[in-house]
Parts: structure tokens; C-alpha cells; sequence
């Protein structure tokens, strides 16, 4: 039986006898208001920000409205047990840690923080390859946690063969390959303030520390910063990779690869076909196509048509432990979160990021329990009513 997470709120109720109010907000609505206060407008748009107009990200949490639970009763659901186990990761809720990059910008500790509060509580870490830290300065902080390593294809294949090598000896468990990203989208909020970080050399961590990328220039990245950047911004943007390609990863990392950004169901058949183990439903969290179909809606889709061949993920929108429900029940094997524990980073680094995600397990327990339901097996497109 997995801990109770939703104890967190009588936590919560009983340090309000003693005049102690939680940190910050539970509310994840009110949680991104507070972190502009918190935040410049640089560093707050870069996460809060999406492509063009918006409408995507907009579209991701429509999606989730259009879709209601039907509360089942007198089902004995006083204990749950939300562990899984998904693609040898052994987890206790279905909740991962999406991969964001850069996240000094928000706490200086930034990932060193995230994976100590994810590490604290069992949950998988992502980490980006735009990291603020290398891979084995956050497999440390994250010690006996479980994490993931997520991959930007570098087309440089001995750059990326020597990220890879690194990841699997730092004992990063599965390799997840964003796909949807080799080039940036048009990103108002970001281009009318001129915030790219990367150009400055924040979140550079991982290529600027690795060797194969440090033999190809002529001074360390510490000694010359811009010839740096120049030559690693358009190793990671601006190449389309092939399916043809696949190969190379899976000849040079010996667990399981996971792709992210997929967002048709014959690019999912397609993956199943090349042996890949899994897919993770995802618009990037609305940050690369306007206008783009919302994750959720072609959720079930994806799944019908790998069945289980592999196993299905999903990313975009995930707020609440009612959306992680409403996910769980049209088919992802687990979610990955990403905005609101950015958000808890830039709040109190290593404490604020295990508020949230105590916040959003606390809400998917007690959600799953007054829905009639004692563990996300039982979850399924029955548990759920089209508006």
C-alpha cells in the first residue's frame, strides 16, 4: 500500500490550530498569479508563455472540462494505493516530473532542488537536456531517486553518444526523446523582451560539461562563452530528425526509450512498429504550435491504436488530481507535471517544488477516493462522462 498522500491536508487543517498557514497557495490557479509576483518578467513568461496567440495551451485545459467524472459509491475506497510500475520504473503515484530546462532562472538551486523534493518523495525526475546543472550534479542531489534522462537530439552524433553514455552511468533509467522541438516556436512573450537564456549561457550545463562537445572548440566554454553558444545553439535547433533514425538511439542507450511530442495516432503506430517502448501524448504544453490540437482530445485515440504495445504517457495541461484522473481514465499509464512545480521552485526552490507536488497528490488520492475508486487500474473511459 502506497503513503496516503492525501493526509497532507489534514497536515495542513491541524498547523492551522497553531496559526501556521501552508507556504503558498494550493491552488494552482492562484499558484502561477503568485509566481509572477514572485518572478521578472523574463523568467515568467519563458515558463508561463506559450506559442503564438495562446490557443493551444488554452485548448489543453479546454479539453480537460470537456470531460467529467461520474462518482461510483459504497466501493470500500477508504485506503488506495496509487504505485505503478511503468517501463521498469517503479513509482508511488503515476505522477513524473516533466522535463523543464533552465530552471535557475526560477531558484538558483533550480534542478538541484526539483530532484531532491522529487527524490524525497519517490516521484521520477525528467531532466532536461537545457539542465542549469550536469547530469551527474542532479543524479546526486537526486540520489537513490528515480529519474529519467530527457534528450534535445543533438546532431552531432558523438556529442550526443557521450550525453547518452553519461546519462546511463549516472543511472538515469529511461531515455525520453522530444521530438516536437527541434526548432523554437514563434513565442511572442519571449521575442518581445529579446529572453532566450540560452544565449547567455544558462542552460548549458550538460554540453558545456561534456567532452565530446568541448573537443570541438578551441577555448572551454569558461574562456570564450559566445563561440560556445555559437556552436552548440544550432547543434540542438534547427535539424528534423527521421524516423529511419531511431537506430542510433536505441544502439547507443540499452533501456527505454520513450517519445515525447507525439500527437497522431499513425506516428504512435509508428513508434510501436521501430520498437520503440513508449510515447508520451504531448503538445509541449501549447509552447510550439498554435493553434495545434489539445493533448488530451487524441489521448484516446493514440491509445486505441497501440493497444498495449507500448506504453502511453501523457503531458499538457495537468494541474489537478482531477485532471490526472481524467487522463488515467482515457488511457495514460502515468502524467508527467510541469508548470505548476516550476512554479513551486520559484516560490522556495527544494521546499516550495515538495509543496506542490504534496498539493497535486494529495488532490489525485482524495480525488480517486470520493470517485469511487481504490487505484488507478480501475480507472477507465466508463469512469468518465463527455460534456
Amino acid at each position: 500500500m502506497s503513503q496516503p498522500f492525501g493526509a497532507y491536508q489534514n497536515e495542513i487543517y491541524l498547523q492551522g490550530l497553531a496559526g501556521q498557514l501552508p507556504p503558498f497557495t494550493t491552488n494552482p490557479d492562484g499558484l502561477e498569479a503568485t509566481a509572477r509576483e514572485q518572478l521578472e518578467p523574463g523568467p515568467y513568461w519563458y515558463v508561463a508563455g506559450g506559442a503564438g496567440s495562446g490557443a493551444t495551451m488554452r485548448a489543453n485545459r479546454e479539453a480537460f472540462d470537456h470531460w467529467r467524472i461520474v462518482p461510483r459509491m459504497l466501493t470500500d475506497a477508504s485506503r488506495r494505493d496509487l504505485s505503478v510500475t511503468v517501463l521498469g520504473t517503479a513509482m508511488p503515484a503515476p505522477v513524473l516530473l516533466a522535463p523543464i530546462g533552465v530552471q535557475s532562472i526560477l531558484h538558483p538551486d533550480g534542478e538541484l532542488a526539483t530532484a531532491r523534493a522529487a527524490a524525497a518523495l519517490g516521484l521520477p525526475i525528467v531532466l532536461s537536456t537545457a539542465s542549469s546543472n550536469t547530469i551527474e550534479d542532479v543524479a546526486a542531489a537526486s540520489g537513490l531517486g528515480p529519474r529519467w534522462y530527457q534528450l534535445y537530439w543533438p546532431n552531432d552524433p558523438d556529442v550526443c553518444v557521450s550525453i547518452l553514455d553519461r546519462a546511463r552511468a549516472a543511472a538515469f533509467e529511461v531515455l525520453v526523446v522530444t521530438l516536437d522541438t527541434w526548432t523554437l516556436a514563434w513565442r511572442p512573450n519571449d521575442l518581445d523582451r529579446s529572453y532566450l537564456p540560452f544565449i547567455r549561457g544558462t542552460g548549458t550545463a550538460i554540453p558545456f560539461s561534456d567532452p565530446a562537445f568541448r573537443a570541438g572548440l578551441a577555448s572551454a566554454p569558461e574562456d570564450d562563452l559566445p563561440a560556445a553558444v555559437l556552436r552548440w545553439v544550432p547543434m540542438f535547433t534547427g535539424t528534423d530528425h527521421h524516423w529511419d533514425q531511431l537506430g542510433f538511439l536505441r544502439e547507443h542507450w540499452d533501456g527505454p526509450i520513450v517519445l515525447k511530442g507525439i500527437q497522431h495516432a499513425d506516428d504512435a503506430r509508428r513508434a510501436a512498429d521501430a520498437g520503440i517502448q513508449g510515447v508520451i501524448v504531448s503538445n509541449h504544453g501549447g509552447r510550439q504550435v498554435d493553434g495545434a490540437v489539445a493533448a488530451l482530445d487524441m489521448l484516446p485515440e493514440i491509445v486505441a491504436a497501440v493497444g498495449e504495445r507500448i506504453a502511453v504517457l501523457f503531458d499538457s495541461g495537468i494541474r489537478t488530481g482531477a485532471d490526472i484522473v481524467k487522463a488515467l481514465a482515457l488511457g495514460a499509464r502515468a502524467v508527467l507535471l510541469g508548470r505548476p512545480y516550476a512554479y513551486g521552485l520559484a516560490h522556495g526552490g527544494e521546499a516550495g517544488v515538495r509543496h506542490v507536488l504534496r498539493s497535486v497528490l494529495a488532490d489525485l488520492d482524495l480525488t480517486l477516493g470520493l470517485a469511487g475508486h481504490r487505484r488507478p487500474a480501475e480507472l477507465t473511459p466508463a469512469t468518465l462522462r463527455q460534456r
